[in-house]
């Protein structure tokens, strides 16, 4: 596994009795290398296995709400689509609110957007005007931290809003693709780091 960058936390955590090194070896088992997907040259790291395994899920979710406890989370963005699929428990986990961000022309009413470069082309995100208000606090959610254009995007349309991000929590972190350069100045968590 390699080192976690500079401006990343990965920290110990105590869930439901699990060991923190155990479930970290666990998810490290269960995540999935699929080359040439969606392009050649591109590996994808799917967390669909994760996904399937419920108590795996569980204490992956749990884990990554655990740093947020007691910080005042109103409001839990997630990233479409598999950081959806980990924000929504974590906002349940957190009592917070959850936004959705979503690709472009997915959204049912008025909404701000922001483009940004993918390490394999461009892309837009949007969420709806109302999502926050200016005393919202944010937690991000998505499931990799890869050249960090999407959550950097994400955060700017959240304070575009109005609210506050107070922090973003990645499953896993691609290391080499040095997404947490454009996440500069934001509390990260991740994790598991490849």
């Amino acid at each position: 596994m390699a080192r976690a960058p500079s401006n990343c936390r990965i920290r110990s955590t105590s869930i439901a009795d699990v060991p923190r090194a155990e479930l970290l070896a666990r998810l490290s088992r269960a995540l999935r290398d699929v080359p040439d997907f969606p392009k050649p040259g591109i590996v994808f790291k799917d967390i669909t296995p994760v996904l399937a395994d419920a108590t795996l899920f569980a204490e992956t979710t749990a884990a990554m709400a655990a740093p947020y406890h007691g910080r005042g989370i109103t409001h839990v963005a997630g990233i479409e689509s598999r950081g959806f699929i980990l924000a929504a428990p974590i906002a349940q986990a957190l009592g917070a609110g959850f936004v959705p961000i979503r690709k472009s022309g997915k959204l049912p009413w008025r909404s701000v957007g922001k483009e940004y470069a993918l390490e394999y082309g461009t892309d837009r995100l949007e969420m709806h005007v109302d999502a926050c208000t200016t005393d919202s606090q944010v937690l991000l959610v998505d499931d990799v931290l890869a050249t960090g254009g999407t959550a950097a995007a994400a955060c700017a349309l959240i304070e575009d809003v109005g609210g506050r991000v107070v922090g973003c929590s990645f499953l896993l972190a691609i290391a080499a693709l040095r997404g947490h350069e454009r996440l500069r100045g934001r509390s990260l968590d991740v994790l598991v780091v490849a």
